[in-house]
C-alpha cells in the first residue's frame, strides 16, 4: 500500500478574517494531484500550511501515521516531505554540479566518490550535462527549474510540494516541466501542486481540488472538474477545455 500525506480540517484566520475553513485533501505516492482556486480562495494558506510555513489554528498534517502540525519545515524534510518554492532556490553563483554536490554533502553515509557518481546520476537523468558547469545565474528558466527539481531529490523525499513549477518558465519549456514531475510520479513519489496556470497544472494532474472561499468546492479528475457546473462557474470559466496532448 503505497504512503499518503493527508491535511484534515485545515482552518486559518488572518486578522478576524478566517480564509481556511475546514480543508481536508490528500495525496498518495505516485499520484500527481493539484490545488487549485481563485486569488484569495485559501489555496496558497492551505498548501503553505501542509507545507510547514503556516501553522494552522486547527486541523492536522500528517503522512504515514507521523503528525507533522507542529513541525518546522526543516523537520518535515527529515520525514520525507520535499517543497520546491516558486521563487528561484538555486545558488546563482554555483554551477549546476556544485549545487548538486552542496547539497550531497549533507547527506549522512556518502563519501566523495558516492557523491559525484550521484551528481553524474542527476546531470544525465535530468538532461543538465550540457550545463554542468555553468552558474546558476545564466540558466535558462527551464534549466533552472530542471535543476531545483534534481536538487529536490537528494533528500529522497516520498512527497515533493511545488508552488507555482510553471511561473517563469517559457511556453517552450513546459512540456520539459511537466514531463520532470511525470517522472517523479514514475519513481513512485507523490506530488502536490498550486498553481495559476491551470491549463499546464490539469495537464499534468491525476486529480485536483478547487479551493473557493475557503473551503473545497470540487474535487476530482481534470474530466471530472471540467465537466462540474459549479467548477465552471467559480473558477474553470464556460468556455475552459482541456488541451490534449
Amino acid at each position: 500500500m503505497s504512503g499518503r500525506l493527508f491535511a484534515e480540517g485545515l482552518q486559518k484566520t488572518f486578522n478576524k478574517r478566517q480564509v481556511v475553513r475546514g480543508v481536508s485533501f490528500q495525496v498518495a505516492q505516485g499520484e500527481v494531484v493539484g490545488l487549485l482556486g481563485p486569488n484569495g480562495a485559501g489555496k496558497t494558506t492551505s498548501f503553505n500550511m501542509v507545507v510547514g510555513l503556516v501553522r494552522p489554528d486547527a486541523g492536522r498534517v500528517r503522512m504515514e501515521g507521523a503528525d507533522l502540525t507542529s513541525l518546522p519545515m526543516h523537520r518535515r524534510t527529515v520525514h520525507g516531505l520535499g517543497y520546491l518554492p516558486q521563487e528561484s532556490s538555486i545558488f546563482r553563483k554555483l554551477t549546476v554540479r556544485q549545487n548538486f554536490l552542496s547539497v550531497l554533502e549533507l547527506q549522512k553515509g556518502l563519501d566523495r566518490a558516492a557523491r559525484e557518481r550521484r551528481a553524474e546520476q542527476l546531470l544525465e537523468e535530468f538532461d543538465l550535462r550540457h550545463v554542468a558547469e555553468a552558474p546558476g545565474e545564466v540558466l535558462s528558466g527551464g534549466e533552472r527549474r530542471r535543476t531545483e527539481i534534481a536538487r529536490s531529490l537528494i533528500p529522497e523525499p516520498r512527497f515533493i510540494l511545488f508552488d507555482e513549477p510553471f511561473a517563469g518558465v517559457d511556453p517552450i519549456n513546459v512540456g520539459d516541466i511537466q514531463a520532470q514531475i511525470a517522472l517523479l510520479k514514475s519513481r513512485g513519489l507523490g506530488v502536490l501542486i498550486t498553481d495559476h496556470n491551470v491549463q499546464e497544472t490539469l495537464g499534468i494532474c491525476d486529480r485536483a481540488y478547487i479551493i473557493a472561499q475557503g473551503q473545497i468546492l470540487e474535487e476530482g479528475t481534470p474530466e471530472q472538474l471540467v465537466a462540474s457546473p459549479r467548477a465552471r462557474a467559480v473558477y474553470l470559466g464556460e468556455r475552459f477545455r482541456l488541451q490534449s496532448g
